[in-house]
């Protein structure tokens, strides 16, 4: 991405968005008003559990330089989401690989485990089995950190975003909100708190920790790594933004900018998040806060969803039944569609099991006893984040599979009481572009204030 696209204005520039999910990458370029110009996507490999770190970095590289040339050369900007988690313990002077990556669903032993519940406040999400510092912890527990600080090498910890980002700004001190919040950062404070300051003061890792930016945030360009890595891919001249997780990069792509607006991923379970003006954490209820530009994302997830209608319905039969739905004439059927025992959100109750009895012999009715179900608990999830003190819901976005039906979706914006449509974009990699173009503006705003001053 040559130096021309710096000098680019905004609508003459393309912004990149890399999205690194669970089995696959993705890269989208847009222009300055958001269309789409071009997309790529690869596969990791078969092999790329034996070297997680190797095959990201090979298909980072790979999909840039797959793009059309006349596209990478416009690009002024980029960004880069990834698992939330998912992180590497790194030679924090030369980039090395010091232990295997650990992925964003890597449950940790019980000793790890124990000790972020020591060091954490009750509950917080940094002392799940899965978060970031787990991960860390057992890190420092199995001696993978003592073994790096007595050869001589300062480790240092990263996020699989933001170790991607450093292959081409080549800085490893860096993170964003989103991806630091299950260390422990405190998007609120933008900072990381004292409870988790005063371990790290004891333990020696404080000055390991990558610092919290915003996602989007205007980034860098160069650094010893543009030039040889960025350079092959022509990325040395593009500005690197804060990156952020995944989900995050979904829920930005679905373009939801109001506080209010909520999109519902209607996938094997269904997911809400909602943009709120003020921040909602319970643990009870597995809700947490990220923190987006001025606002806070609130989300909870339910355990109903598509894996339920799997149980009975092939898709030529969902298709087939769903036209033979009537919308107008309410089934009745109070239904709680599961498919184990055990919901947490928008009810706390382990043991809630499925209910899906009586069951008409007209399986068309059955299949609207169902979908009104769903659409009830999705109504009551959002209520539920309201009575804890989110902002009240104004419109949903829906993504996912059960976005395309149109019969669901007047059901749920009857049972919700606001408008419902479809999210024209759905793709992580799209989000992640947005943010890119974000960053490009700031740089454009401090540019022009930059220019009227020296004026």
């Amino acid at each position: 991405m040559r130096a021309a696209a710096a000098a680019a204005g905004a609508d003459e520039a393309y912004h990149l968005g890399l999205d690194f999910g669970t089995s696959g990458a993705r890269v989208t370029v847009i222009d300055g008003s958001g269309e789409v110009v071009t997309e790529a996507k690869s596969g990791y490999g078969a092999d790329a559990a034996a070297d997680w770190a190797a095959a990201w970095e090979r298909v980072l590289f790979g999909l840039l330089a797959s793009l059309p040339e006349a596209a990478r050369g416009r690009v002024a900007s980029l960004a880069i989401d990834g698992t939330s988690a998912t992180a590497l313990l790194l030679d924090a002077a030369s980039g090395d690989v010091l232990a295997a990556p650990k992925l964003y669903n890597e449950a940790q032993g019980p000793d790890a485990v124990a000790a972020a519940k020591t060091v954490a406040p009750p509950a917080h999400t940094a002392a799940a089995a899965t978060s970031t510092l787990a991960k860390l912890l057992t890190w420092h527990l199995g001696g993978a950190w003592q073994a790096a600080a007595a050869r001589g090498t300062a480790p240092a910890l990263l996020h699989q975003a933001d170790w991607l980002a450093s292959l081409l700004h080549g800085r490893r001190d860096t993170s964003d909100w989103n991806n630091a919040l299950k260390l422990g950062y405190d998007p609120g404070l933008e900072a990381y708190p004292d409870w988790l300051l005063s371990q790290a003061r004891r333990g020696g890792g404080e000055a390991a920790w990558p610092a919290g930016r915003p996602a989007g945030r205007l980034g860098r360009r160069g650094g010893p790594a543009a030039g040889a890595n960025g350079g092959r891919a022509g990325a040395s001249d593009a500005i690197v933004c804060g990156g952020t997780t995944d989900s995050i990069a979904a829920f930005v792509a679905a373009g939801v900018t109001e506080v209010g607006q909520a999109v519902t991923s209607l996938g094997s379970t269904m997911a809400v998040k909602l943009l709120s003006s003020c921040r909602v954490d319970d643990s009870a209820y597995g809700i947490y806060s990220h923190r987006l530009g001025g606002s806070w994302l609130v989300g909870g997830a339910s355990n109903t969803g598509g894996a339920v209608l799997r149980q009975f319905f092939t898709d030529a039969q969902l298709a087939e039944l769903t036209a033979r739905i009537e919308v107008a004439r309410p089934s009745g059927l109070d239904y709680y569609p599961l498919v184990t025992p055990g919901e947490r959100f928008p009810v706390n109750d382990p043991g809630l099991r499925p209910r899906l009895e009586p069951r008409p012999e007209d399986d068309a009715v059955f299949l609207q006893g169902i979908l009104e179900s769903m659409a009830r608990i999705e109504g009551e999830a959002y209520a539920q984040l309201r009575r804890l003190g989110a902002s009240p819901l104004t419109e949903v976005v829906t993504a996912g599979g059960g976005a395309v039906n149109a019969k669901w979706t007047a059901m749920r914006a009857a049972a919700l009481g606001v408008p419902v449509r479809r999210a024209a974009q759905g793709e992580a990699s799209y989000g992640a572009a947005l943010l890119a173009r974000q960053g490009w503006r700031q740089h454009l705003a401090q540019r022009r204030e930059a220019l009227l001053t020296d004026g």
